[in-house]
């Protein structure tokens, strides 16, 4: 009777036990899923990337460097102090006094000198200096809105592919179906044999195309994680959500652009920043002013002594200003440089959003097409043959050929719409819509 009693207890501690690996096995496993299954939108990806990234991280770096230079503006010269014998004779015998009284000769001399900075001069540096981070700023902007196009294209081709892989499940349902109906019409001799085996093939085909994009789908996820700075085999998956613009009645103008373009913004401030690099080199060609005191020890009784002078520099004189007039010479063909850049940019951005808008609007007609006209018409056609060979009025290679046109339409239609999204990127880019 205890025997079986404690049978019976140890029957219910294992089932209590496996009960609980279980539960841990199922909560495992919920979570592993919960974890797979999580989705990034886009406006997380370009959050991710405005925090993480390296690059960016760099631009900040310089930005808080020549911030922090400019602070050192309104320096002053050092001081300069000099110490040593002044006017003193070789003959160390007339320094003393002399027999007749005479006092000795040589003097030991301290001098200290203080250039005082001019104003006008330490202003201009210090408008420079706080004007330079300015253009880094906007370069930080221009890089940002070339690393959020890269997650755009990378994130729309993923969704494309995705989409694709639905199209792959639908196909190989159908392929499934007709390869079964296939083989139970040929065990009734109903049937040919030819089209199963095309049929057969085209599931390995489509079994080596799902590898094919999901191998692609691993290789966009890297790249998202390399943009948002993250462990580079971190999993997870994207919101397949995508929005068409229209960008039809959007100008295109000068104006536009150069308010919304960062990499123009970026030229016009460093155009402001060689402006204010004239000012530095034509401040330079403008005197300074410092004082020089010497106190002088005698030697043998000789009295104590002391000069008091004003100094001036005078960088203006036709020896000493070649540096800054040719300085500013240059910097006056750097400002047109940065003119015709300026103008390149803008002329190239027009010409090229002018064109993508052009192509945007005509792959959206052919979209249409697809839309209304093609794809419909092929379906119809497949499902009609497909019903045709239900009832045994059609032969398999007739439905295989039809659902073969819908399948390769599908997968251009997809195609189709990936060139307008990565046109809309482009487009997006060139204007930096944010």
């Amino acid at each position: 009777m205890n025997s079986e009693l404690s049978g019976r207890s140890m029957s219910w501690t294992q089932k209590i036990n496996r009960m609980k690996k279980a539960i841990l096995i199922l909560l495992l496993f919920i979570h592993r899923t919960g974890y797979a299954q999580q989705k990034l939108t886009l406006d997380s990806i370009f959050s991710s990337i405005a925090y993480n990234n390296p690059q960016l991280k760099m631009y900040d770096a310089q930005i808080h460097s020549q911030d922090a230079a400019a602070a050192g503006a309104r320096n002053w010269e050092a001081p300069q102090l000099s110490s040593g014998f002044w006017m003193t004779p070789y003959d160390p015998n007339l320094w003393k006094r002399q027999s007749n009284g005479a006092t000795g000769m040589g003097q030991y001399i301290v001098s200290v000198e203080q250039m005082f900075p001019n104003g006008k001069k330490q202003q201009t540096e210090e408008k420079y200096l706080l004007a330079m981070s300015s253009v880094v700023k906007e370069n930080k902007n221009a890089s940002l809105n070339e690393l959020n196009a890269a997650a755009k294209q990378n994130y729309f081709e993923w969704v494309i592919i995705k989409k694709k892989l639905d199209i792959l499940d639908q196909n190989q349902k159908l392929l499934d179906f007709m390869i079964k109906n296939a083989e139970l019409r040929y065990q009734n001799n109903l049937g040919k044999v030819g089209a199963y085996y095309k049929a057969k093939a085209s599931l390995g085909n489509l079994e080596n195309a799902r590898l094919q994009f999901e191998n692609e789908i691993a290789q966009k996820r890297i790249l998202l994680n390399t943009l948002m700075n993250r462990d580079k085999s971190m999993v997870y998956d994207i919101d397949t959500f995508f929005e068409i613009k229209n960008y039809d009645s959007v100008g295109m103008d000068s104006v536009s652009l150069v308010n919304n373009r960062s990499d123009i913004r970026a030229v016009e401030k460093d155009i402001q920043l060689t402006s204010l690099q004239k000012d530095v080199e034509r401040s330079k060609l403008k005197p300074e002013f410092g004082v020089r005191y010497d106190n002088m020890f005698g030697f043998g009784g000789f009295p104590l002594q002391y000069s008091l002078m004003g100094v001036v520099k005078l960088p203006m004189a036709k020896w000493s200003s070649r540096s800054s007039k040719a300085n500013v010479q240059s910097l006056a063909w750097k400002a047109e440089a940065l003119n015709q850049q300026r103008q390149m940019m803008i002329n190239n951005a027009v010409g090229l959003s002018f064109g993508l808008q052009t192509e945007i609007a005509s792959r959206k007609k052919q979209i249409r097409v697809y839309e209304n006209n093609i794809i419909p018409a092929l379906r119809r056609n497949f499902q009609s043959l497909l019903l045709a060979y239900e009832q045994n009025t059609e032969e398999l290679f007739t439905v295989y050929d039809a659902w073969e046109s819908l399948n390769i339409t599908q997968l251009e239609y997809l195609d189709q719409v990936k060139q307008l999204l990565l046109m809309q990127v482009e487009l997006e880019r060139i204007r930096e819509v944010k």
